[in-house]
């Protein structure tokens, strides 16, 4: 039997808003990432709504076990690393408040790419996060959106014990020098 290779999330998201509407798929994003749809009704009746967003392999495991449920905001998150419309950065300040580390790790991310400095202030928590690679997307997040007076909290960053927050911290005060055109150490 044949292994069918999974879509990457970027063509799952567009394929659905070329079929579905971009508006369409936002909005359904939207409501997942602020709970105005709830898991359950996501992997239940909704069930074919939300392969808009992850592709077909939804319902199987994540479904089995309510522990997984915070998948759906993860994913609703994703959607706006490859969709985008400007009223969602409401949404992304819902999320970046999320119990699940991995929802929050997406609006760092999101908050990176797009460059939504809006959105900083809400994520210097995840500076002191237990996992590294929060840390860190926190650190780039704020390198590519934050401030001078957002530096010193990556400066404090410099000796953490990671390696790759390490690795984030020297680039993102780089990169906040050369946005800000001026020094921020």
């Amino acid at each position: 039997m044949a292994v069918r290779e999974r879509e990457h999330p970027r063509e799952v998201i567009r394929g659905s808003c070329a079929k579905h509407g971009t508006d369409e798929v936002i909005d359904w994003c939207v409501a997942l990432l602020t709970s105005e749809v709830s898991p359950e009704e996501a992997f239940g009746p909704l069930l074919p709504k939300l392969k808009w967003i992850t592709g077909p392999s939804a319902g199987g495991w994540a479904s089995i076990d309510p522990v997984n449920f915070y998948w759906v905001r993860v994913w609703a998150a994703r959607a706006f690393l490859y969709v985008w419309r400007d009223d969602v950065v409401d949404a992304l300040l819902v999320a970046a408040d999320d119990p699940a580390w991995r929802v929050r790790e997406h609006v760092a991310r999101i908050t990176a790419q797009r460059e939504l400095g809006q959105l900083v202030d809400s994520l210097l928590p995840m500076l002191d996060h237990e996992l590294p690679r929060v840390r860190a997307a926190a650190v780039r997040a704020i390198g590519a959106a934050g401030e001078f007076e957002h530096a010193e909290a990556v400066v404090e960053l410099q000796d953490d014990p990671d390696q790759a927050v390490r690795a984030a911290v020297e680039r993102a005060l780089r990169r906040l020098e050369t946005r800000l055109d001026r020094p921020v150490t």
